[in-house]
């Protein structure tokens, strides 16, 4: 198995989360977007799931910024997703 492919399958079991909404949402980005980004922002998706599961969806849903602005473009990605959903 690849190097990608590990961080990958690393990533999807991270994205299983506490909060049901948060959980559709990370993984349909992991589905949809994950395999289009850079490794660079692959990296920095792993750093956001570091993150709470209330301050993760506080940010998507755009009651409070994220405090690294490395975080804003996945952030808008996210929002995007859920956009269109909804």
């Amino acid at each position: 198995m690849s190097e990608i492919a590990v961080d990958a399958a690393r990533i999807r079991w991270r994205c299983r989360r506490g909060v049901k909404e948060l959980d559709v949402l990370l993984e349909r980005f992991v589905e949809e977007c994950l395999p289009k980004m850079p490794r660079e922002q692959v990296r920095v998706f792993d750093h956001l799931l570091d993150e709470s599961d209330l301050d993760l969806l506080d940010w998507v849903i755009g009651r409070t910024l994220p405090p690294a602005l490395d975080y804003f473009p996945l952030i808008e990605m996210l929002r995007s997703l859920k956009e269109v959903k909804s």
